[in-house]
């Protein structure tokens, strides 16, 4: 009998656990990391400020997470783009257009996890944010450069610009409200010239 009692608690606990970061992503989607408070979270979530705390004690450690999900949900979404691919070429652009595409449907949310400023802990895990995109790209510009597709090159090192370079062609469009549909053709063109893709 404790047994399923003991399963019932932890069920209870993971579903408020679920309702606080999904709450938390719908508030940072809004109103962005600065936007979005405990009690906020606590009124969404439709649980008790405590409730809240008890599951993350600081404001930072719920935003670590959310900013994990987040940045997760983010690089599935590119990985499985470019996945349906067959070139380099091809998948390198499927991940800038998927990338850049969730941006655009999510201004807020996007400008908050690649730019806003944040706490420490939460600057870490954009950072991881950033290495998982640099390693999914480098692993296209390596079979590229492998297949012949793509010119030599370190594409470690490939890789790392792009992102930087995505990153920043897109932060100031978010920041300004003035990121449109015409931003993503030009990133895929940038792309490919300064990877070497023949189009």
């Amino acid at each position: 009998m404790a047994y399923r009692s003991t399963d019932r608690v932890k069920a209870r606990l993971s579903a408020a656990r679920e309702r606080i970061l999904d709450a938390a992503l719908e508030i940072m989607a809004e109103h962005g990391y600065a936007g979005c408070s405990i009690a906020a979270v606590a009124h969404r979530a439709g649980l008790a400020t405590g409730s809240v705390y008890s599951h993350f004690p600081a404001k930072a450690r719920l935003f670590t997470e959310v900013f994990r999900v987040a940045c997760q949900r983010e690089v599935d979404a590119v990985s499985r783009a470019a996945a349906r691919e067959a070139s380099a070429g091809a998948r390198i652009a499927a991940v800038i257009e998927t990338f850049a595409g969730r941006a655009l449907q999510s201004p807020r949310l996007a400008y908050a996890l690649l730019a806003e400023p944040v706490d420490a802990g939460v600057d870490a895990e954009r950072l991881r944010f950033r290495r998982a995109y640099a390693e999914l790209i480098a692993g296209y510009v390596a079979a590229g450069v492998a297949g012949g597709e793509l010119p030599p090159q370190d594409p470690d090192l490939s890789a790392t610009a792009l992102v930087g370079a995505l990153g920043e062609a897109m932060v100031g469009p978010l920041a300004a409200g003035v990121a449109g549909p015409g931003t993503i053709p030009g990133l895929t063109a940038f792309a490919h010239r300064a990877l070497g893709v023949s189009t």
